[in-house]
């Protein structure tokens, strides 16, 4: 059941997941195990796909929308089960920039991974990544697709700085024009050149594993 659970996930039939999602519960299946080894296990395989070019964006986003629509079912016996998320996190497109694909994959694949995730949308500003941090957020993601609009990732990490909450949150960095050695050079802890490889990041990042 939970193989089959998963493999729904990665073929991104929603209908199967939220199905058998609703047997494993009647069949008294643990929670947790439905979560780990069924719907995260999915997404899993999902995002190594994703990373070696064997699926694309468009098969992510179906297996993300299954996961999703199963995770509904499972949300409220989550909630009973008093399971503990991997983590909160929070991710937008930073200021001036409206572009959401590639951080909208990053926030999906981070749910699917099983973390907390805050999406603040599309051209954020810097105060509204401190509230995120002040909220709890412990790792931060920043997205940008221009070259013009990445100086406001640095931006955030200044006003992170100067607002004393710098070192309470880890900060990750991604989009198209975005490199390593950018990310070093503004400061920030991690870089991730795509959304399969930003869940090993945020895990690394805030010692999962």
């Amino acid at each position: 059941m939970l193989e089959d659970i998963k493999q729904a996930i990665i073929r991104g039939d929603a209908k199967k997941a939220t199905e058998l999602v609703s047997k494993a519960l009647a069949e008294n299946i643990a929670v947790e195990k439905i979560l780990n080894e069924g719907l995260i296990g999915g997404m899993n395989v999902v995002g190594m796909k994703f990373k070696n070019n064997e699926f694309y964006v468009p098969e992510v986003l179906i297996a993300a929308r299954a996961m999703n629509q199963a995770m509904a079912i499972l949300q409220p016996e989550i909630a009973k089960a008093g399971i503990k998320s991997q983590g909160k996190v929070a991710i937008g497109t930073v200021k001036g920039d409206l572009h959401d694909i590639g951080k909208n994959l990053v926030s999906m694949m981070w749910k699917g991974a099983g973390f907390e995730v805050m999406d603040l949308g599309i051209d954020v500003p810097e105060e509204k990544f401190v509230e995120a941090a002040k909220n709890g957020a412990q790792l931060i993601g920043l997205s940008a697709l221009l070259t013009t609009t990445m100086p406001a990732m640095k931006d955030v990490i200044e006003k992170l700085k100067s607002e004393g909450i710098r070192d309470k949150v880890k900060i990750i960095i991604g989009g198209a024009p975005v490199t390593q050695a950018y990310a070093d050079e503004i400061g920030a802890d991690g870089y991730s050149p795509d959304a399969g490889s930003a869940v090993d990041k945020a895990k690394e990042l805030l010692g999962l594993q």
